[in-house]
């Protein structure tokens, strides 16, 4: 593999992590509108959540989250919120960022939600279908 390859990818994901907390800290502004926090929320709680929707063990879907949702997420936000405030809202996500990693365990704990509640989903089916 290419060194000067995975530096890039490495730079790329620091640069969608800045852009993910600069997300979160526009959603607590003021002057965005709520539709705009609604999905900035939404992205920020998962990209933030130390639980993917789908396990990264997963061969090649398990990275898709990372590789398509996440930045999809984040460029459809961007196109809602001023460009003033994302400005503002970068310096700050940047000198936060430098202090340490944010977790979100709240979004962890709904996508574990999820998994449980399709686990319960396919073990009913299954017996339904040992039954009949």
């Amino acid at each position: 593999m290419d060194w000067s390859t995975l530096a890039h990818w490495k730079e790329r994901a620091g640069q969608l992590k800045s852009e993910a907390y600069a997300l979160y800290l526009a959603c607590r502004d003021p002057r965005v509108p709520w539709y705009a926090k609604t999905l900035a929320g939404v992205v920020v709680a998962y990209a933030f959540s130390p639980i993917d929707l789908i396990p990264d063990a997963i061969p090649i879907l398990g990275y898709l989250d990372d590789l398509v949702l996440v930045p999809a997420g984040v460029a459809v936000a961007l196109k809602l919120i001023p460009g003033g405030v994302m400005a503002d809202c970068r310096a700050r996500a940047q000198a936060r960022l430098a202090e340490g990693k944010p977790t979100n365990w709240l979004a962890a704990g709904v996508i574990v939600a999820i998994w449980l509640a399709a686990a319960a989903l396919l073990l009913a089916w299954v017996a339904g279908l040992r039954r009949g």
